[in-house]
């Protein structure tokens, strides 16, 4: 992971991440009232369910968790999958961190999901794959992997709900642990994402992906810009 990154940009990831990640699957509380939940602890709108709430803190949760399985160079592993998709869906699933008994399907595509049966096999197969087209020295390749292994993810669908936001973060997980820029979809263009989704269009996501992260990686220079202007406080030096 690059450890160049402030503490103030990676807050302003996670408030990102937290909202738009949330508004695709329909939470509807706003961009600055995710600023005061997660920043401050207060929830300052009205009219938000106990639902929404607690998607944005575990969003928090899950955060912390990818940033010090970061620090530890994690690789990715089903544990991993399990425990992410635990803390997201923390107070909201009785089955959180733990794969689909039954079968499931995404509300407006036209496959099928794994069946539970093939689930093992196949998120084994996920993780392996994933893991290996990692190491290749070609920075193309190996954001075309976290790209295309998104897509392979959310057709799996392991788990009964919560899918979406866990594939969403693991591919963050995935960048970062490569030293790529995070990636945030917008609640807005959930429509086109949705489509690569639904379509398998791998190569499409992949430009997608490729021009957000090159927007990240300015968002990102200007936290730093702000963070080198700082003035450094000397307590030691003498008063004027």
């Amino acid at each position: 992971m690059n450890r160049t990154l402030s503490k103030e940009y990676l807050q302003d990831v996670l408030v990102r991440l937290a909202h738009h990640s949330s508004a695709i699957e329909g939470n509807t509380i706003s961009l600055a009232d995710t600023v005061s939940i997660i920043i401050y602890n207060k929830v300052t709108g009205s009219g938000y369910d106990l639902r929404e709430i607690y998607e944005i803190k575990n969003h928090e949760q899950t955060f912390q968790y990818m940033l010090e399985q970061l620090e530890e160079q994690a690789p990715i592993s089903i544990a991993l999958v399990k425990e992410i998709h635990a803390k997201l869906t923390d107070k909201l699933q009785y089955d959180r961190g733990e794969f689909k008994t039954g079968e499931n399907a995404i509300l407006g595509a036209d496959f099928q999901t794994a069946s539970p049966a093939e689930r093992p096999i196949l998120m084994q197969q996920w993780v392996d794959n994933l893991n290996y087209r990692l190491e290749q020295d070609s920075l193309d390749e190996n954001l075309r992997a976290v790209a295309e292994s998104h897509i392979d993810f959310e057709r799996i669908h392991p788990f009964s709900d919560g899918n979406a936001r866990t594939g969403r973060m693991l591919m963050n997980y995935a960048l970062l642990k490569n030293d790529f820029p995070p990636l945030i979809i917008r609640a807005d263009e959930r429509a086109q994402y949705m489509q690569y989704l639904a379509t398998q269009d791998s190569e499409a996501f992949f430009r997608f992906v490729k021009d957000k992260l090159e927007e990240e990686k300015e968002r990102a220079k200007r936290f730093q810009n702000s963070e080198d202007q700082k003035i450094p406080y000397n307590k030691n030096r003498n008063a004027d």
